[in-house]
């Protein structure tokens, strides 16, 4: 059975900075590409970063480019998001997700397995 943990999500203040994890069990992570998305309320879920299953290939959105970094760690099965500058629109509960193959996929009806998220709040 796939599963993906994440933690450390929590409150800060813009500007600041936050890292949240993703522990996966139940596959073999390093042919699994990651993902993390991000939901605010009353928003649609959007796609925030990518990396591959060697780790060598990173795809982020424009609204976090040069602020947030994706890396993962595949003798751990977990994946980061560290976040940077952190702005009060950064605010949402932020989820990772795996599919198997290539991490230059941002629709998130193509990801296979998910986790249950973990709440960041960036406070003014």
């Amino acid at each position: 059975q796939v599963q993906l943990v994440e933690s450390g999500g929590g409150m800060v203040q813009a500007g600041g900075s936050l890292r949240v994890s993703c522990a996966a069990s139940g596959l073999s992570f390093s042919v699994y590409a990651m993902a993390w998305f991000r939901q605010a309320p009353g928003k649609e879920r959007e796609f925030v970063a990518s990396i591959s299953g060697g780790g060598g290939n990173t795809v982020y959105a424009d609204s976090v480019k040069g602020r947030f970094t994706v890396s993962r760690d595949n003798d751990k099965n977990t994946v980061y998001l560290e976040m940077n500058n952190l702005k009060p629109e950064d605010t949402a509960v932020y989820y990772c997700a795996a599919r198997y193959g290539h991490n230059k996929i941002r629709a998130s009806s193509l990801y296979n397995f998910w986790g249950q998220g973990t709440q960041v709040t960036v406070s003014s």
